[in-house]
Formats: structure tokens, C-alpha cells, sequence
């Protein structure tokens, strides 16, 4: 079939238009993409497994502690939060100016939000070692139900874990982009992954802290 045939049936069918020539893929999907996006949803499985598990040991609980006090525990996990959230700004600040092949720049950004995970470990770190020095362990704890340092460090240890292995992991791509070893597609699917972090946290702040304040500062 010719192209002018082609091209006067695709007038006829679609009103003037011409038919997709082909050598394009519309609907194509960068494979590394695909695979990040693959690994988001099953360990959004994992998480929201964790999630339903403290939520239900809580509520059938009739003892469930409160041991966060406005300040300074509250402050603190703020404090986290916004290390994160701004590490996502951070992050979409690296993945504009590496789409644009402003290659200082965008390391400088994802350097940025190393900076802010890293906050986010020192300041976690030093709240389980305040926790664990108050007798707070895996099995037990001096406020009440003894499930909630197992449910606490389960979920706040997973997610710790993630934001290490996210900070080696935009280090990787760092300085893999600095040296031209990367694309910017790279810095993009990096950056999937650590919004997918900062979502969870997003989850595990309301529900393990603020649903955990002791008003009345015993």
C-alpha cells in the first residue's frame, strides 16, 4: 500500500489526519522506570502490612502507651519530618536541572537530599537510643502493652533501613551522573524512589506519634 493511500484512507477515517508512521513507541516506558515502579507497589505491600498490623494490635489494646510528649519527642519527629519533605524538594529541584543537562546543578541537589536523609538517620538514631536507654525494648516497655516496642521498632526500622539504603543510593547516582556514567532518566527513577520513602513516613508520623502523644506529660 502506498503512503498516499494510506494517507487518504486516515484522511477519510479520522477527519484529516494522518495515520502514526511508526519508529516511535507512544506508549513506550523506560525499562528501569518499569522496574522502580514495580518495586514502589510490592514494598508498598510490605508497608502497608506493617501499617495494618500496628494499627490492629492498637485498637484491640486495651493498654496501648502514649509515651511521646509534645516536646521533646513531638518536636523532634517534626523536625524529621521536615527533613524529608524538604529532601523531596530537593529531589525535584535535581531531576529538573538534570532533565535540563545542568549537571552541577543537579548534583548539587541530590547532594541537597543526602544531606536531608542523613538528618533524618542522626535524628532517629538519637530517638531509639533515648528509647532504648528509657528501657524500651523489642518485647517490652515501662509504658504499658509491651507489643508496642516490637510493633515501634519494626516499622520505624524498616523505614530507617529504606532512607540508608536511599541515601547510598543517590550518593551511587551522583556521582555516576557527575562522571556522564548516568542519564538523567536515572536521576528520575532515583528520584521515584525516594518519594516513595517520604510517602511512607507520611503514614508512619500520624499513626505512631501523634496517635501516641501523652497529654497529660506523665
Amino acid at each position: 500500500m502506498s503512503q498516499a493511500t494510506m494517507e487518504t484512507r486516515g484522511s477519510g477515517l479520522w477527519g484529516g489526519s494522518k495515520l502514526w508512521g511508526g519508529g516511535v513507541n507512544p506508549y513506550g516506558v523506560n525499562f528501569k522506570k518499569i522496574g522502580m515502579w514495580m518495586f514502589i507497589v510490592s514494598d508498598s505491600l510490605t508497608f502497608s502490612a506493617l501499617l495494618f498490623a500496628y494499627s490492629y494490635l492498637r485498637m484491640s489494646s486495651p493498654n496501648w502507651p502514649t509515651p511521646f510528649e509534645l516536646w521533646p519527642s513531638i518536636a523532634v519527629a517534626s523536625l524529621m519530618t521536615a527533613c524529608l519533605l524538604s529532601s523531596s524538594l530537593t529531589m525535584v529541584l535535581a531531576v529538573h536541572h538534570a532533565e535540563r543537562g545542568d549537571t552541577r546543578k543537579a548534583v548539587l541537589w541530590l547532594f541537597g537530599t543526602m544531606v536531608g536523609g542523613l538528618g533524618f538517620l542522626i535524628l532517629h538514631a538519637n530517638e531509639w537510643r533515648e528509647l532504648i536507654n528509657h528501657g524500651m525494648t523489642l518485647s517490652g516497655n515501662p509504658w504499658g502493652d509491651g507489643m508496642f516496642g516490637g510493633t515501634f521498632f519494626t516499622l520505624t526500622g524498616m523505614h530507617m533501613f529504606h532512607v540508608f539504603s536511599g541515601v547510598g543510593y543517590l550518593g551511587v547516582i551522583a556521582w555516576g551522573f557527575a562522571k556522564g556514567r548516568f542519564k538523567a532518566e536515572d536521576v528520575e527513577v532515583c528520584g521515584l524512589y525516594w518519594h516513595f520513602v517520604d510517602l511512607v513516613w507520611m503514614f508512619i508520623f500520624p499513626l505512631v506519634y501523634l496517635m501516641s502523644v501523652n497529654m497529660g506529660g506523665s
